[in-house]
Formats: C-alpha cells, structure tokens, sequence
C-alpha cells in the first residue's frame, strides 16, 4: 500500500510539472527570438507574395493570447500559411510565449 501511495503521489507531482504554465519573457529572451518576426511584421504595410500576395499584419500591441492562439494555430495546421506554418512550427512553447509577451507589449 506504501509503494502505491508513493506511486500515485509521485506521478501527482509530475502532471502539476507538465501543467505548469509557461510563461513569456518580454525582455531578454524575447528579443533574441524576433529576428524571423520583423522582416515581416514590422515594415508597416508590407505585402507577402508567397504563396499569393498577402497583406501582413502588425502584430505589436497585439494580445499575447491572441499571438499565442495563432502560433499555435499555425503550428496545428489549423492557419495554413506555408512560411507561418514552418517558423511556427520550429517554436517550442517558450518560444510562443515569449514572443507573444513580446508583442503585446509593443505599441
């Protein structure tokens, strides 16, 4: 019964780690991840022309939930952009939430 209840607790311990939240940094960690961000997003009415033309958005000031759901969109093949979807893809969930909390703190 012990060895069960050190499994159990053990195992609780885990799932409250993996569930933790992630959280972004505006900063320090941010700010070496945008560069793959501001050829685009940053050059105020810049149009994509691959694989159509395509007005992209300003993302600063933007909410960090609203970034994040794209990202993650993106990375689920739910927004079908071919060049978001592969930068989205290579993010891992600091990255999505730095960049989110980046972003929504621009102006």
């Amino acid at each position: 019964m012990k060895k069960l209840f050190a499994i159990l607790a053990m195992a609780s311990l885990a799932h409250a780690a993996v569930a933790a939240e992630v959280v972004g940094n505006a900063k320090d960690a941010a700010e070496k991840k945008i560069a793959m961000c501001i050829g685009c997003h940053a050059i105020p009415g810049y149009k994509s022309t691959f694989p159509e033309v395509y007005q992209v958005p300003m993302i600063g000031g933007q909410s960090a939930k609203y970034i994040e759901g794209a990202l993650k969109a993106y990375q689920k093949g739910e927004r079908k952009h071919p060049t978001m979807r592969g930068i989205a893809g290579s993010l891992s969930d600091q990255d999505v939430a730095d960049l989110a909390a980046y972003y929504s703190q621009q102006k």
